[in-house]
């Protein structure tokens, strides 16, 4: 197990530098954990350029807010948008049913997941240290025996969640967070540079098998180099 930190030139040498990664991945084809908010897109219209046949992937989602896929805050809309609209052959995509309960969603999402063997999962890190939808000190840090969980709503967009547990992203061949931005500097300090702790959940995710690189510009990296 191995933590690689990779300090790029500025935010797009971030995103290109993830999106090579995405890029490698897609040619070996499997299964492919993509997370949403604002800081991967870039990073996935770079790799759909890289790569223009992603017909052997299975894209999954690290984490899902409970919204329709039309809405501008869906994580699905965020890959399709990004990613499979720019690729000549897209990846399976699998969504997760957000028309259910969160619960219901979540045990659904965890159902199809069984015997999947992540070879990526893309991962970001919010200012609190949470990273998919994995916040500090919730109950769903201490989920063992389960691949899903739903998450309720704990900062904006206020909506409730779906997202994978700690013990499913740990079982990815390569864990990449990609980090931008001053205001995650602190949170990449405590994530990436001090033991694990439950107040940090980003530090809580590493590749059990293979490694997990650290891609951050120099606002974010301000406090690990």
């Amino acid at each position: 197990m191995t933590l690689e930190l990779v300090v790029a030139q500025d935010e797009e040498d971030a995103a290109r530098r993830a999106a090579e990664l995405l890029a490698e991945a897609a040619r070996q084809g499997g299964h492919i954990a993509f997370s949403g908010g604002s800081t991967p897109r870039r990073a996935y219209e770079l790799a759909a350029q890289l790569v223009r046949d992603w017909n052997g992937v299975d894209a999954w989602l690290g984490d899902e807010r409970c919204v329709p896929d039309r809405d501008p805050r869906s994580n699905l809309r965020l890959v399709r948008e990004s990613l499979v609209a720019g690729a000549q052959a897209p990846p399976k995509v699998h969504p997760v049913d957000t028309s259910l309960p969160p619960a219901r969603a979540a045990a659904a999402y965890d159902a199809e997941l069984e015997g999947v063997e992540l070879g990526l999962a893309l991962q970001g890190i919010g200012p609190d240290g949470h990273t998919a939808s994995l916040y500090p000190n919730a109950p769903s840090l201490d989920v063992t025996d389960a691949r899903v969980v739903a998450a309720p709503a704990e900062l904006e967009p206020w909506v409730d969640r779906v997202t994978m547990t700690v013990p499913t992203l740990c079982t990815a061949r390569e864990v990449v967070f990609l980090v931008v931005g001053a205001n995650k500097a602190e949170a990449a300090r405590k994530a990436f540079t001090e033991p694990p702790s439950r107040a940090t959940p980003a530090s809580l995710v590493r590749s059990r098998a293979g490694r997990t690189v650290v891609i951050l510009d120099p606002a974010a990296a301000e406090h690990v180099r």
